[in-house]
């Protein structure tokens, strides 16, 4: 799943990155400390297949479903109706899992404005299955462990929207998730599920499986619906906007897998009981997937507002060794700019504790580099992978993309000017809010990050350059027949530029 945001949030994001905090959360208990979330209070409760059969039956079939409450009383929750699961989905503060963090229950609402039974014809959920950020892991495993909750959600989330079927996009990598969440759905309908009065409840509801062709972009919700319809992968412009005109020009709403998957036992339990969770206007529980140099990299449910420094140490064995050798944290999915160890110590884990140092949870996605990594690699080839990604259709991320990546290529090795950092620098402000879709704001904040916290390393890295090959000030620091020269021992190698060009060599 890739944590694209929607341009509202990222011109608001963009304006608070470097600025004081403009609203401030009220935090309803504020010594409280967030994390150690209890076994009787997990939504996924076969993440790691804890509840398989040893009689030989698939921890992931319905049979296990049910034994760990899926599709428990789902026929009177869809009896209720959709003002009813709307109004709960508000109360209970769940923001979007995709990344953007946009209030899911005010989302699902936009596809019942005034008069919205007028505009008759099919109406869908397109799930987003596709979790190409690199560093993000959850949505699989969902897939995997617990696909009962991603098609029972989609059934009570097309309810809320009054849709007529679902779309799950999934990335064709997935192959054995595919043939799994398949499995449940076939499942579901044998047993009067899905499909025709769907639970008994009167209402029709059908269920599709999509599969994607690799394409990272297509994470973005106008991209996905363009490749649903057999188009190349790009984003649309908006307006106008997915609900009014979406998935083959009819309402349609695109969601994360978590976020469907969580509302069928949110829907059960009650908005108060997820709202208890996390501090006020950051709900709930999350998935957390932790990758790098831990321990134990793992993909685990935790409270929402839970120090950084708790993640990696209760849940990951710590860093690799030792607290005192973390080195930086990326910690939303490799999209969200980078954070240096001084603040990852009492960092809290959620959207506005995230924005406030000027990065972001995104998926959850926690990577780590400790003292033994280079951070700086790290970024290259993060930009490598964002400019093979971009769809090319506008000019700031084709062209940003393209240069950001080859200046990377000579910053990993230090061979460029110290000025050239502040020029990329700029360039990525001129990207941000320019693009059509956010990949423009996907691929400049890793590297606005690298800058803000690692600069001195970086001019550090030109330096010893320098040293290693005998340059001069006067060489890349001033210019010249040097400047972007490849050099070697001292000795200019490859100058596709003509010495003659440059007078008073």
């Amino acid at each position: 799943m890739l944590s694209f945001v929607n341009k509202s949030t990222v011109a608001v994001t963009s304006l608070r990155a470097n600025s004081k905090r403009m609203f401030a959360t009220i935090d309803a208990t504020p010594n409280r400390i967030h994390g150690g979330l209890k076994d009787k209070d997990r939504i996924f409760q076969n993440l790691y297949l804890q509840n398989s059969d040893k009689h030989g039956t698939e921890p992931w079939d319905l049979k296990t479903a049910e034994k760990i409450g899926d599709w428990y009383k789902t026929k009177e929750i869809l009896l209720k109706g959709d003002k009813w699961i709307i109004d709960e989905m508000k109360k209970s503060g769940l923001r979007g899992r995709g990344g953007a963090g946009f209030p899911s229950g005010l989302k699902w609402s936009f596809m019942n404005p005034p008069g919205w039974e007028k505009n008759v014809g099919p109406r869908y959920v397109a799930v987003n299955a596709d979790e190409g950020e690199p560093g993000t892991c959850k949505d699989r495993e969902i897939i995997r462990k617990e696909p009962h909750k991603l098609v029972e959600g989609c059934l009570l989330a097309g309810r809320a929207m009054n849709a007529t079927a679902a779309y799950i996009y999934i990335r064709g990598e997935f192959y054995n998730e595919t043939v799994i969440l398949q499995n449940a759905i076939d499942e579901a309908y044998k047993h009067g599920k899905l499909g025709k009065n769907a639970c008994g409840s009167g209402y029709d509801f059908d269920v599709y499986i999509h599969r994607g062709m690799g394409a990272y972009v297509c994470g973005e919700e106008t991209a996905l619906i363009e490749s649903m319809e057999g188009k190349a992968g790009k984003p649309r412009m908006k307006p106008p906007f997915p609900a009014g005109v979406g998935l083959f020009g009819r309402p349609t709403t695109v969601t994360n897998v978590e976020t469907v998957a969580v509302a069928p036992t949110i829907l059960r339990r009650g908005s108060s009981w997820f709202s208890s969770f996390g501090r006020e206007r950051n709900s709930g529980t999350k998935l957390f997937c932790v990758s790098g140099q831990v321990n134990e990299p793992c993909t685990f449910e935790e409270e929402m507002s839970v120090p950084l420094k708790e993640v990696l140490e209760r849940h990951c064995g710590g860093v690799i060794g030792g607290w005192d050798n973390l080195l930086a944290v990326i910690p939303g999915g490799s999209s969200t700019p980078i954070l240096n160890a001084e603040t990852c110590q009492d960092q809290l884990m959620d959207y506005d504790a995230l924005r406030n140092v000027g990065s972001g949870l995104g998926t959850a996605a926690v990577i780590v580099m400790n003292k033994q990594a280079d951070v700086i690699r790290g970024i290259q080839r993060l930009l490598a992978f964002y400019k093979h990604e971009s769809c090319g259709q506008c000019t700031p991320c084709r062209e940003g993309s393209t240069y950001l990546s080859k200046m990377m290529d000579r910053l990993a090795v230090g061979q460029a000017n110290e000025k050239e950092i502040d020029q990329a620098l700029e360039l990525t402000h001129k990207v941000c809010g320019h693009s059509i879709c956010a990949m423009g704001e996907a691929f400049s904040w890793p590297y606005q990050g690298l800058v803000k916290n690692f600069k001195p390393l970086m001019i550090e890295r030109i330096q010893q350059y320098k040293a290693a090959n005998g340059l001069t000030e006067g060489g890349l620091n001033h210019g010249g027949w040097y400047e972007g020269a490849e050099i070697k021992n001292g000795e200019v190698i490859n100058n596709p530029i003509p010495k003659e060009a440059f007078h008073g060599h």
